[in-house]
């Protein structure tokens, strides 16, 4: 579908834009046309299960849009029940009562909304640049995930249907910088652009265009890469041209620690072996080593995983891989929801003898390993990538 072009907003009157909306096309720049592709995998009966959708709250502005229109005949048989805020839902958000419905909630519930704010802020670590995102919440329930310490106690996927002012604003946003003259940790060339710091965008490519749209988009700006971490495989991601500008990072961690703690997310081995289809369908393949959660015998399963990476990536991923590595922050409030829905879990999270107090930029009471505990561990898994995964570059640690 093509997406439908509102009236200007003011902030999109700017003539800067790298080009207009009307460029935008869905239909354009797909690797397989329509007719040979085959079925999608977001009508497979493994997507349905990620999102059995019954309820979609939603904006009555999103829901008349085009976007909006595409996701609710995505699913045909959901109730659509309007709202006056995506943001502010009594019955979802602080809602100490959905506790006991946390997964259930994330499979049959959708948001829609228009994104009333558009700020990049600024990030040195995975990216240059945090662009606000075409989503938030995720349909995958990872236990120690910081997304839903915002809004309480329910975090279904909420789209923001208002994709062509996201992509004007990135537009003009990377305009004003102007090539990227000197490199950096985040790439030498190109300003490198989260766009997934809420959601997570393979899950979200299930729902609507709106990652498909932001990977056209990028594919046509020279001195710009999106990128995004996930923890699931999407294939229909590679029917898509990236040209090289978006940047996949795949979460890895411990096969048992996933099992305990990456609910709902594709297996790890899936991930790593998707690496290679990814690379050739023209995206850049790093990997994120995290969370590094600090459990007896955490040091021989790292080195595990990193031993079956060494074995199974082809040499054309190795050549251009990096990752970073992420120990374990956790958080007071998602401590106290984990207990209400997946207790097991905090054994593993929760380990006050480890970790100390850190207020976050929000305000929010995190807890992470205690200074000298963190600095062995990241240490360690320098030594451990080192010895058995030489090939990979770690961009950063932290």
């Amino acid at each position: 579908m093509r997406v439908g072009r509102p009236d200007p907003h003011p902030e999109d009157l700017h003539t800067d834009a790298l080009f207009g909306l009307e460029d935008l096309d869905p239909g354009r720049g797909s690797r397989t046309s329509a007719q040979d592709r085959g079925p999608l995998f977001r009508d497979s009966p493994a997507a349905r299960w990620l999102l059995s959708v019954r309820t979609i709250r939603a904006e009555p502005a999103a829901a008349a849009s085009p976007r909006g229109r595409q996701v609710i005949a995505r699913f045909p048989g959901a109730e659509v029940v309007p709202v006056d805020s995506h943001w502010r839902i009594p019955d979802l958000h602080g809602n100490e009562g959905n506790v006991d419905r946390w997964v259930r909630i994330k499979s049959e519930v959708l948001v829609l909304g228009e994104r009333k704010t558009f700020t990049t802020r600024p990030n040195g670590r995975s990216a240059d640049w945090i662009a606000p995102g075409p989503a938030n919440g995720c349909a995958m329930a990872c236990a120690y995930c910081y997304v839903p310490r915002r809004k309480g106690y329910a975090n279904p996927v909420t789209v923001f249907t208002n994709i062509e002012r996201l992509i004007a604003h990135l537009s003009r946003h990377l305009a004003r910088l102007g090539p990227k003259t000197e490199a950096n940790q985040c790439d030498p060339a190109a300003w490198v652009y989260d766009i997934g710091e809420n959601s997570d965008c393979s899950a979200d490519a299930l729902i609507s265009d709106n990652v498909a749209d932001l990977v056209r988009a990028f594919a046509r700006w020279p001195a710009a890469k999106a990128s995004f971490a996930t923890k699931f495989v999407n294939p229909d991601l590679l029917l898509l041209d990236p040209r090289g500008r978006t940047r996949v990072r795949f979460s890895v961690m411990p096969q048992e620690d996933s099992r305990l703690l990456d609910l709902r997310t594709s297996p790890v081995e899936s991930r790593i072996a998707a690496a290679g289809d990814f690379l050739e369908a023209g995206y850049e393949v790093h990997f994120n080593l995290s969370p590094v959660v600090l459990r007896p015998g955490w040091e021989r399963d790292w080195a595990l995983l990193l031993r079956h990476m060494d074995d199974v990536l082809p040499r054309a991923v190795k050549d251009q891989a990096a990752a970073e590595v992420i120990m374990l922050t956790h958080n007071e409030d998602l401590h106290g929801i984990n207990l209400g829905w997946h207790p097991r879990a905090e054994d593993v999270l929760w380990r006050p003898d480890l970790q100390q107090p850190k207020r976050s930029e929000n305000g929010a009471r995190n807890v992470r390993y205690r200074d000298g505990v963190k600095a062995g561990a990241v240490e360690t898994m320098g030594t451990l990538v080192a010895a058995h995964a030489p090939w990979l570059r770690i961009r950063y640690a932290f």
